[in-house]
């Protein structure tokens, strides 16, 4: 395929005045798999929901070079989907199933499959209506049918939130084996799924104040410069920055500092407790003769 999977220009949207996203531009490959960190209300799920085409908005989204709105739904036939909070469906399991097989081209025996990974056993739930199910069984059959489908794009809110253990990391298992998919994880766990992404990407009221793309060969020993500004200073920050051995300028509000590779998906997770603060941040993949220069 050529050109990125999806592609958002100048992204907008409002709610009764109040404006949720600003203007965000953002590209993602076939081979991304993101990791969506921000605090709540910074407008990830809204950024999903518009990818998914269920709301209207300003600016432009493709998906494949096609335009993603809330009337192509054969589009959105290449993205699979599980929300945070399951949809209040009446239906029984059966026929939600049979709906998804259906409209979703899921494969009936790979739901089983999943189910059976994650600890469900459907067989007992069939005639159960979906909105009669616990929330860790709703969340673990929208896992199985997601994962069942021949999507191109996998969009997961707050996957594990209702999971036991054992299900959250048989879930992790699924998706280690659909890294040839592109993903995009909205999660308060970063550290959970580091070593399922390539990419973060984290939002701070309606805007993206740090998008890093975090190679698959970035080795333990790789070390890359990291120099961040911060809108305001922040006796907290300065200490966390300070135990990561960060210099600190005369203005106390612009840092710099190396990071390991083993240790940036912890990095960046230890930032993202301080979005708010953020204005800019960018890394640079340094050689062994760069990294003597920055240290002295």
């Amino acid at each position: 395929m050529t050109g990125p999977l999806i592609q958002i220009s100048a992204l907008e949207k409002t709610f009764v005045r109040r404006s949720v996203l600003h203007s965000l531009d953002v590209q993602i490959a076939d081979s991304d798999r993101i990791a969506l960190i921000g605090s709540n209300g910074a407008g990830k799920t809204t950024l999903i929901r518009c990818l998914l085409g269920h709301y209207r908005h300003k600016g432009d989204i493709l998906l494949a070079g096609e335009k993603v709105s809330t009337h192509n739904r054969s589009i959105l036939e290449s993205i699979a989907f599980v929300p945070q909070l399951p949809p209040p469906l009446k239906m029984p399991v059966t026929d939600l199933i049979h709906f998804s097989c259906q409209s979703g081209k899921a494969d009936r025996e790979k739901i089983w499959d999943i189910a059976d990974q994650l600890g469900l056993e459907l067989d007992l739930l069939l005639a159960i209506p979906f909105n009669r199910l616990s929330g860790g069984q709703k969340q673990k059959l929208l896992i199985a049918i997601a994962l069942a489908r021949p999507a191109k794009l996998f969009i997961f809110d707050e996957p594990s939130a209702n999971l036991d253990p054992a299900a959250r990391a048989a879930f992790l298992d699924l998706l280690a084996q659909h890294k040839d998919r592109a993903m995009v994880i909205a999660s308060h766990r970063l550290e959970e799924i580091a070593s399922l992404v390539n990419r973060v990407i984290e939002m701070d009221q309606g805007k993206i104040v740090l998008d890093d793309r975090i190679s698959d060969r970035l080795k333990e020993g790789d070390r890359r410069l990291c120099t961040l500004r911060i809108a305001e200073s922040s006796t907290a920050l300065t200490k966390t920055l300070s135990d990561w051995n960060f210099s600190q300028d005369e203005t106390g509000t612009a840092f710099h500092g190396h990071v390991a590779g083993g240790d940036m998906i912890r990095f960046l997770s230890t930032l993202s407790r301080y979005g708010g603060l953020l204005s800019d941040i960018r890394f640079e993949n340094l050689g062994e003769d760069q990294i003597s220069s920055h240290t002295d």
